[in-house]
């Protein structure tokens, strides 16, 4: 069955990798991005699942700074001789300390709202039925960019008693759908920008050529003019044409399908057994065998005891019984025409994984793979 999965797995990619693609998907406009804004607040109204403030002290400075600057005194500050300034203890378990954060969308404009995730800094158990108090959010520069206020939804919770506990996700985070007001718009716009650059996600010199080849075939027609140019393999240059507006022109470009080129890379994931092998993968002829060793080591103690009237003493005896087991290898001719019949051959091996691992491992160190491997 892995097997199945597994050679299953790696066609769908390569078929999905022969597909052309959206030019909007691959590419990004340079300028336009998001925004990661952050703040830190207070969640109150929590059913005894809050802060400890004894062990988060920043919680009870928080909150006693939060009602002084509404007028309320709670730290009993007295000028009497007789009873000296003595600060109030508080013992709230409802209000939680929690770092605020969001992405500020591109072109994002005062007055519309946004999603924000709420986090806590504390020993707080839960954040279920609280409410987030008035956050400012900042960007980098410092600058107030949002203000976050509203109930927080948690998926997770946590439940027990003494002697037992559930608990399903985190309940020690959670979001507040538009519970964000933006105050400021971000610097810079479409109509600002003189030219318009596309960067790729994944930069490569043969699928920023085909980005090229494809835009200015079809500017060749729409416009009759050629209006891209390559500044380097990451980087395409666009020149707008004056009579087009710049969202209507980028939906155009955006639309354009080109098949990007991958490059020949093999990705191992040791610790979850994931192999991922890229279209391009080859792997020069070679023949591969691998045998499954497995030894076991079991510990069975006896027990010695002595003959009556001996008076010897009952002692426990270590007895230690080692298996070894090798199982039966077949030797594989493997050459990587193409990914079905690289993962044809691999299956003909009859492995599991872990030894597809250690063979695409072995196969690149004898010089064999002509690919990168990634192990992660």
């Amino acid at each position: 069955m892995t097997r199945v999965l597994l050679a299953l797995v790696l066609l769908l990619c390569a078929a999905s990798a022969q597909a052309a693609v959206r030019i909007k998907d691959i590419a990004d406009i340079k300028g336009l991005r998001e925004n990661q804004i952050v703040g830190y607040g207070l969640v109150i109204g929590l059913n005894g699942t809050g802060d400890t403030l004894r062990n988060a002290p920043f919680t009870e400075q928080s909150l006693q700074s939060m009602l002084e600057n509404m007028g309320i005194n709670v730290r009993n500050e007295t000028t009497s001789t007789t009873n000296p300034t003595r600060p109030t203890t508080l013992r709230t378990r409802n209000v939680a300390a929690v770092m605020v954060t969001a992405d500020l969308p591109p072109s994002i404009g005062p007055g519309e709202r946004m999603d924000v995730t709420v986090s806590s800094l504390g020993d707080a158990t839960s954040l279920l039925g609280g409410t987030l108090v008035m956050t400012s959010l900042r960007a980098a520069d410092g600058a107030v960019y949002a203000v976050a206020q509203g109930a927080v939804t948690v998926a997770g919770y946590s439940v027990g008693g003494q002697a037992q506990s559930v608990s399903q996700g985190t309940p020690t985070a959670g979001r507040i759908p538009n519970g964000a007001l933006v105050e400021r718009e971000v610097q810079g716009s479409l109509h600002e920008m003189e030219f318009l650059v596309l960067e790729l996600k994944n930069p490569d010199f043969v699928t920023a050529t085909r980005i090229l080849d494809a835009v200015n075939r079809y500017a060749g027609g729409r416009y009759r003019s050629q209006i891209a140019f390559e500044r380097d393999y990451r980087t395409i240059v666009l020149s707008k044409p004056r009579h087009v507006g710049p969202v209507r022109f980028l939906a155009e470009i955006g639309e354009l399908t080109v098949e990007p080129d991958t490059p020949a890379r093999v990705v191992i994931n040791e610790r979850t057994g994931t192999v991922v092998i890229g279209r391009d993968v080859r792997i020069s002829t070679v023949a591969v065998t691998h045998g499954n060793l497995t030894v076991r080591v079991t510990e069975m103690p006896v027990v010695s005891q002595p003959a009556p009237f001996s008076r010897g003493q009952t002692v426990v005896v270590p007895q230690t019984v080692v298996e070894a087991n090798e199982a039966g290898s077949q030797v594989a001719i493997l050459s990587g025409v193409d990914l079905q019949r690289l993962v044809r051959g691999l299956n003909q091996i009859g492995l599991k994984p872990s030894g597809i691992i250690a063979i695409l491992q072995a196969i690149k160190t004898a010089g064999a793979l002509q690919a990168d491997v990634i192990v992660q």
